[in-house]
């Protein structure tokens, strides 16, 4: 009795091991990677990566001393390994079973009078697989495709029959096995996909390609469509972020520490800063100064020696360093001293995912402590029709249970007119909501600047005119005989002088 449940103990914890994909970032939405001794389908159209998938998963056990074994019933061994090389697999420790057609088989007589050819063919595969898995004792199989053995059937009813006892076989000799299909209107797969106990179904179309987990036996899984990407290193997947603030680690930090900007009137607006861990949202028209003020605070926080990173979707970043060079606003010395990083993003080579991967990662390996978008425009472009709201919204509560600042810069398509905040309906997700607009005052067209939403602690409720001058940002004394400054009817109240000189 004691023997029984010590091996039922034994099978059970074997059962929920779970072995490496080899694929950067499926791990994560797998819950960790395959179970072991396990069989899981990977579904796709031709050219979607489903070899590539099953390298990876192979070279990674091999990796780790594992004896592992691709078997093949399309392309040779010799293609697969040619294949291989130009995307610079080693395919050492990694035993292969050539079943592909031979050439002989088309310039040779291979008619059957009495039996099916199926009845013929069948028996020799099932002894080439029977001596190789007991030759090697593999624990990682990949089978290429496994909807070759239809043809080796004499009915659906046999083929189903085969498959499963075929993939039972395996996972019993200790195997963990990876298949593919080759599906089609003729010959579906359905009856494979309810056998195995997972599968990733793997999409391609003219923007984008994407991998989603439809079914995972005994383990949870992250839903949606994940995209990826075939690179000369091969598969890499960017998952759909999906924070998970409970979770204990997660939790949003507020410290009450401030992020200054280093100027003065700047920082009075906000009674002292932007609280760590918080999004902001700078926003106003075209040419009005929001990256400007942004770069300030980044600047700022460089300097303090805390990590900063700027995304820029619009311009390169020579332009935005020489912009900040007119106005006296060093960043450059902060780049080379690693302190500030500012990473150009052209959002029709990005999708959504792989940018919000970008991120975590940089969030996570550099310790970055404040984080800039400029700008949201620019970020909607790589979503390629996707909601915006809610992948902002993901992306903005991850960096806030980092405990990292977030700075979104917003253009509205307006330069003056009745004040609003955003076009696109942004505002909700943040904490703290800076804005600037024009002014026509005398002929002249001015800028202003104010908060009008800080969710930790107070702010100023006045606005300051600023200036972008040679020597850096200039803030006025508050605006306060200004009256209908958030609307298109501005009033001056006081005699003359108009605003305040520097």
């Amino acid at each position: 009795m004691e023997d029984n449940v010590a091996n039922f103990t034994e099978r059970t914890e074997a059962q929920t091991e779970r072995l490496s994909t080899g694929v950067p970032g499926l791990g994560e939405i797998l819950g960790g990677g395959f179970i072991s001794q396990r069989a899981y389908l990977v579904r796709g159209a031709p050219g979607t990566g489903k070899t590539i998938l099953g390298l990876h998963f192979l070279t990674a056990g091999a990796l780790q001393g594992e004896p592992c074994l691709f078997v093949t019933l399309g392309e040779t061994e010799e293609q697969i390994r040619n294949n291989a090389a130009s995307l610079g697999y080693s395919l050492n420790g990694i035993s292969f079973l050539d079943l592909s057609p031979a050439p002989e088989f088309f310039t040779e007589d291979q008619s059957y009078d009495i039996f099916h050819p199926a009845e013929v063919e069948r028996e020799p595969i099932t002894r080439k697989i029977i001596e190789k898995v007991e030759e090697i004792r593999p624990t990682r199989v990949f089978l290429d495709a496994l909807t070759q053995f239809r043809y080796l059937s004499t009915d659906s009813l046999e083929f189903h029959k085969q498959a499963f006892s075929f993939l039972r076989y395996l996972s019993e000799s200790g195997a963990t096995v990876v298949f593919t299909s080759d599906s089609s209107q003729q010959a579906p797969d359905d009856d494979l996909q309810f056998m195995c106990d997972g599968i990733i179904q793997l999409e391609c179309n003219d923007m984008e390609r994407s991998l989603c987990v439809t079914k995972m036996r005994g383990s949870s899984f992250r839903m949606g469509h994940h995209s990826f990407r075939l690179t000369t290193r091969g598969m890499e997947v960017s998952p759909v972020l999906v924070p998970d603030l409970q979770r204990e680690g997660l939790a949003p930090i507020f410290t009450g520490e401030l992020t200054a900007s280093g100027i003065a009137e700047l920082d009075a607006l906000l009674h002292g800063g932007l609280d760590r861990g918080t999004t902001t949202v700078l926003t106003g028209p075209s040419g009005v100064g929001k990256t400007t003020v942004g770069m300030q605070f980044m600047k700022a926080s460089a300097s303090r020696q805390e990590k900063a990173v700027v995304y820029i979707f619009e311009e390169g970043l020579e332009s935005l360093l020489r912009r900040c060079e007119a106005i006296n606003l060093a960043v450059r010395p902060l780049i080379e001293s690693q302190n500030l990083s500012v990473v150009p993003i052209e959002p029709l080579s990005f999708t959504a995912d792989e940018f919000s991967s970008l991120v975590c990662r940089d969030v996570e390996q550099s310790n970055a402590r404040i984080v800039m978008i400029d700008s949201v425009a620019g970020y909607r472009m790589s979503l390629r029709g996707k909601d915006l709201i809610s992948h902002l919204h993901a992306l903005t509560r991850f960096l806030k249970s980092k405990g990292v600042s977030t700075i979104l810069i917003n253009e509205l398509k307006s330069l003056s007119g009745d004040f609003h905040i955003s076009e696109i309906g942004i505002s909700y997700l943040a904490d703290d909501i800076i804005f600037l607009r024009y002014l026509e005052l005398n002929g002249e067209l001015r800028k202003a600047i104010g908060v009008i939403k800080k969710r930790v602690g107070d702010f100023e409720k006045t606005l300051r005119e600023v200036q972008i001058t040679p020597d850096g940002l200039k803030l006025s004394e508050p605006l306060t005989r200004l009256r209908g400054l958030l609307s298109s009817q501005i009033q001056l109240t006081w005699p003359e002088g108009g605003f305040n000189e520097f």
